[in-house]
This record gives structure tokens, C-alpha cells and sequence, in this order.
């Protein structure tokens, strides 16, 4: 039972003083690769203009684009229930545009309903990171399991294709 303890000091030896430099960078290359296909968007802002049931959402998102095989393809708003209100959909990736800003509507709801604003990425799926909030009221951030209402995945509409 003794030699478990020797364990992390072995790791912290061999990764501090290995002088295999090639493979110490293949594993930091390995592991950059990993955290950016995992990357996942998030909503840095939300504002609204226009009238009662017929509003235009602006939404700023932040997100890992590299192109087709990554991307943020879309924004929705959805009720405090997970039923979807409205989504915008996003036709091509932002890589040179970071972070940027699509607008949406008419999105139907009453000034005082509140509301979640969250995007999507193509291949990671719904960030946690969303808006909470109403037209009256305002939005801020808030944490939002990526499993509530997942199956607005599904929901038309969705995106046909990414241009680039």
C-alpha cells in the first residue's frame, strides 16, 4: 500500500525533469487539440429592440470557430419550460470574427416572460453558459444544465449546411 504514495511523485518527477522534450511536446500539442474541438460557445451579451410580441434579439457570442468541422450554428431563445420561441440560425463559421453579433426576430413573447438565450456548436453541442432574463427586465448571465430541453436539438429549424 506504501508504493501508491510514491505514484504522484514518480508522475511529478517524470513530467518535470523528462528531458525527452519531443514527447513532453506532443502530449501539450495532444492536449490543445483536445481543449479546442471540446470548446464550446458562449452568449457574451444580450440586447432587444422593438415592440411588445414582435422584438428583435441582438446576441454576442464567443466561440471556438475553425471552420465547418467547428462552429456555433445557432441561437435560441426558449421559456423557462424548454419550449423553443425562436432560433437564428448560423450559415457559416466566424473564424476571423471574434466575438460577433447576429440579430433575430420577430420573437413573440410578452415584455414580462422570461426567458433563456443559449447557443449551440455543431459538434459539441448546447453551452451551460446562457442569458436568463426578460424584455421588461433585462438579461444576464446564468449557468443552464446543457441537458435542459436537449432535445430542441431536433426541433426545426436546423441548420441546412455551413458555407465556410
Amino acid at each position: 500500500m506504501k508504493s501508491f504514495y510514491f505514484l504522484p511523485i514518480f508522475i511529478v518527477w517524470f513530467c518535470c525533469c523528462s528531458t525527452d522534450k519531443e514527447k513532453v511536446d506532443a502530449v501539450a500539442e495532444g492536449l490543445e487539440i483536445q481543449q479546442t474541438v471540446s470548446g464550446v460557445a458562449e452568449i457574451t451579451n444580450v440586447t432587444v429592440s422593438g415592440d411588445e410580441n414582435n422584438y428583435e434579439f441582438s446576441v454576442t457570442i464567443k466561440s471556438p470557430d475553425t471552420g465547418c468541422d467547428q462552429y456555433a450554428d445557432w441561437w435560441e431563445v426558449f421559456d423557462l419550460e424548454g419550449k423553443l420561441i425562436y432560433r437564428r440560425i448560423l450559415a457559416h463559421s466566424h473564424v476571423g470574427e471574434q466575438p460577433f453579433t447576429r440579430s433575430g426576430g420577430p420573437i413573440e413573447i410578452q415584455k414580462n416572460s422570461e426567458v433563456y438565450v443559449r447557443v449551440h456548436m455543431n459538434n459539441t453541442g448546447y453551452s451551460n453558459k446562457v442569458f436568463k432574463g426578460s424584455v421588461e427586465n433585462g438579461f444576464t448571465a446564468a449557468d443552464l444544465d446543457v441537458e435542459f430541453a436537449k432535445e430542441l436539438e431536433e426541433a426545426s429549424p436546423l441548420p441546412s449546411a455551413c458555407d465556410f
